[in-house]
């Protein structure tokens, strides 16, 4: 179970150094997130099952894992040694860790990435995590602004994404591109109501899981998701509410101009006329997106500038030393004086 078959990385991975290699112990609950997050220069622990049900499901070899990543069955959690606990899902802090982890174990300094906003209240919701020795870490400021953390320490650690640079944003379908797993079943929330109204005005296609129920294109690799969005002249978000998600995240990185509701935390990142486009007039929103298909070089501008954005907000590089910063408060290492891990390891 240690071994994972890991093929030839595409993206960069730059190793850099910490005070001390920590074993900390995971889930796999989003699988790109996950990658992100295993580029930080500890050990990863993660525990799989081979019936793969939810959490547990086995890494794979469709993304290139690095080697600080080890799989093990839960039954040999309780028999393992860990400095630190990241739990991402409520089911794995509230169940799964009364029956795998020791008393130790579940005392060790530990963390909560809390991936989603509140529901099924948006402003009353009081989040679950409590621990002595814990922190509970959003992905965006407006997660944390809307949770109730109940007396927890927080943090914000938005998203970085390691990128391909070889794949370039051409925009020559003059199309959008909308990527949203199960939107169907998801509804409203994820905006399916205004992803069918706005495909009967301009062209859009969709991908994701079970995206076929819709009329999309199917499932896309996650190697392959940027390949496949770079086609396209803009990437289109109808969700209403949610996280701010790694899809289009990744566009920006490519390149590709925004139009999306300016809901959750996107109307920080986008600025209108500058970067992308976003508002809460659907019709105004279609209009945008026909100027896009009929304007190219409009687009391209638009792109490069959010190409930008992304770079400086979302790079790896940030979200790698963000993190380095919070696991060693929880872990109560000392981080090294003197230059940060972007200055050691980036080159301008």
């Amino acid at each position: 179970m240690e071994g994972i078959n890991r093929p030839e990385a595409s993206v960069d991975q730059t190793v850099t150094e910490s005070p001390r290699k920590l074993r900390i112990l995971t889930w796999h609950v989003h699988g790109n997130y996950l990658y992100a997050l295993t580029q930080v220069p500890h050990e990863f622990v993660i525990p799989v099952q081979p019936d793969g049900r939810a959490g547990y499901a086995p890494l794979g070899s469709k993304i290139p894992w690095p080697d600080n990543v080890a799989q093990i069955r839960p039954e040999d959690i309780a028999r393992q040694h860990f400095d630190c606990v990241i739990y991402q899902s409520k089911s794995a802090y509230e169940e799964d860790a009364l029956c795998l982890l020791t008393p130790a174990q579940r005392a060790l300094p530990s963390i909560y990435i809390e991936h989603d906003p509140p529901r099924p209240f948006p402003v009353d919701t009081e989040h679950w995590f409590r621990h002595d020795r814990g922190l509970l870490v959003h992905v965006t400021h407006y997660n944390e602004l809307n949770w109730d953390a109940g007396g927890m320490p927080t943090r914000v650690v938005e998203h970085g994404i390691p990128t391909n640079r070889s794949i370039q944003y051409s925009g020559q379908k003059p199309a959008g591109i909308t990527v949203i797993n199960g939107l169907r079943k998801r509804g409203r929330r994820m905006g399916a109501d205004l992803f069918e109204w706005s495909r009967q005005q301009v062209p859009l296609d969709l991908i994701g899981m079970q995206s076929e129920e819709m009329g999309g294109l199917g499932e896309v690799s996650n190697l392959d998701v940027a390949t496949t969005m770079a086609q396209y002249r803009f990437f289109f978000t109808p969700i209403r509410y949610t996280s701010l998600g790694l899809a289009l995240v990744e566009a920006m990185l490519l390149g590709m101009p925004v139009v999306g509701v300016a809901a959750t935390e996107l109307p920080t990142v986008i600025v209108n006329g500058k970067n992308g486009y976003v508002h809460n007039d659907k019709r105004l929103l279609v209009d945008v997106m026909r100027q896009l298909i009929d304007e190219p070089e409009l687009a391209r501008r638009w792109g490069e500038a959010g190409r930008r954005t992304a770079v400086q907000r979302f790079g790896i590089e940030r979200f790698i030393e963000d993190w380095l910063v919070v696991i060693a408060e929880v872990a109560g290492q000392e981080l090294s004086a003197g230059q940060s891990w972007r200055q050691r390891h980036v080159a301008c």
